[in-house]
């Protein structure tokens, strides 16, 4: 075995950065040389999180981009509109980064500022590679900078992208109906997300305001080769982590599941981490849980014009910090699945 990949995690304390940690520990090609924190400066890491007392990981430090020079790749576990600067910084030093906050993943300048504000790095958005290797592998391989795709917009391109691309859906508006587990809103406390309010709870929030839309349309539309609406209601249920959806199209022809179910086999049939179910079998979250899987299952309306497609992922994983390390094994010549084939969490 030749010398481990060197890498940081910039942003090393949030979810999607414990996450990253949890993997990566133990990824047999790669070590964690560099992590960094604001508020946790000179700490140890686990300190902080003592499920990781007995590995070999760095002390947390403060992000100085001069010393990403000495690792392969950068991961970036910051907030959005924050990210774009420090992303910025290692670009210009020639570093390949992965980054897990959104501020790359929007080609237009414009669209990107109606949702988030300003963007001080727009020079960037037409380099960055949209980290879903499902669609992009091999302008991933070469990228120096990917986007890594939101958790919501995940689960729903990859239940989707085939059937539009095939001509068999659409191009009616898409009806996305997403319920996610409370690590997808971050580490950070509010009231709202504590566990009195959110136990036994089950809410819709951020009704045609949730900044996954316009991530959602950019992809479908490329898939669908025109302009693809998509109606995205986001939930929040009473779990730590998981996404259901229930994405509701239009067929452009009468089709049976089996059919339907056809076209996403085929469309996945060499992609390690997509599973397609039998028909009748729908995607749970706890099979997924802790795992790279995406489940989908696709059913045809009995007369034959619309399909539910409902997709299962992890947030933290093939929504964020798995999807990531997937990159990072593309980007740096590893087998794509190499650290990434754990088996579920349960229960």
């Amino acid at each position: 075995m030749g010398e481990k990949k060197k890498l940081a995690i910039v942003g090393a304390t949030g979810y999607t950065g414990q996450e990253l940690t949890r993997i990566l520990a133990v990824h047999p090609s790669a070590r964690i040389s560099i992590m960094t924190s604001r508020q946790n400066t000179g700490e140890a890491y686990a300190d902080l999180f003592p499920s990781f007392k007995g590995y070999d990981l760095p002390t947390l430090t403060q992000y100085d981009p001069a010393r990403l020079r000495s690792v392969d790749l950068a991961f970036f576990c910051l907030p959005h509109a924050e990210s774009m600067e420090a992303v910025g910084k290692a670009h210009d030093l020639g570093v390949k980064a992965v980054d897990l906050s959104a501020d790359f993943r929007l080609r237009v300048k414009k669209v990107y500022e109606k949702w988030y504000g300003p963007h001080s790095r727009g020079d960037l958005l037409k380099k960055a590679v949209y980290g879903l290797p499902e669609l992009y592998r091999e302008k991933i391989k070469k990228a120096q900078l990917v986007a890594n795709p939101g958790c919501y917009p995940t689960g729903v391109i990859l239940g989707v992208a085939p059937l539009l691309s095939a001509g068999v859906a659409g191009p009616g508006r898409i009806i996305a109906d997403m319920k996610s587990g409370v690590s997808g809103a971050g580490r950070k406390g509010t009231l709202a997300l504590s566990f009195c309010e959110v136990n036994e709870a089950f809410r819709a929030y951020n009704l045609y305001a949730h900044r996954h839309g316009p991530e959602m349309e950019q992809e479908l539309s490329a898939a669908l080769g025109k302009k693809a609406s998509v109606t995205f209601s986001p939930h929040l249920a009473p779990m730590n982590r998981g996404i259901l959806g229930t994405i509701y199209l239009a067929l452009t022809k009468k089709l049976s599941s089996s059919a339907l179910r056809e076209v996403l086999a085929e469309a996945y049939l060499d992609e390690p981490f997509v599973r397609v179910l039998p028909v009748g079998d729908l995607p749970c979250v706890s099979r997924v849980r802790g795992t790279n899987f995406v489940d989908l299952a696709v059913t045809a309306s009995p007369d034959g014009k619309e399909a539910i497609v409902v997709t299962a992922i992890d947030n933290l994983v093939k929504g964020a910090s798995g999807a990531a390390v997937q990159n990072m094994n593309l980007m740096l010549g590893l087998p794509e699945t190499e650290g990434l084939l754990s088996p579920p969490l349960r229960p």
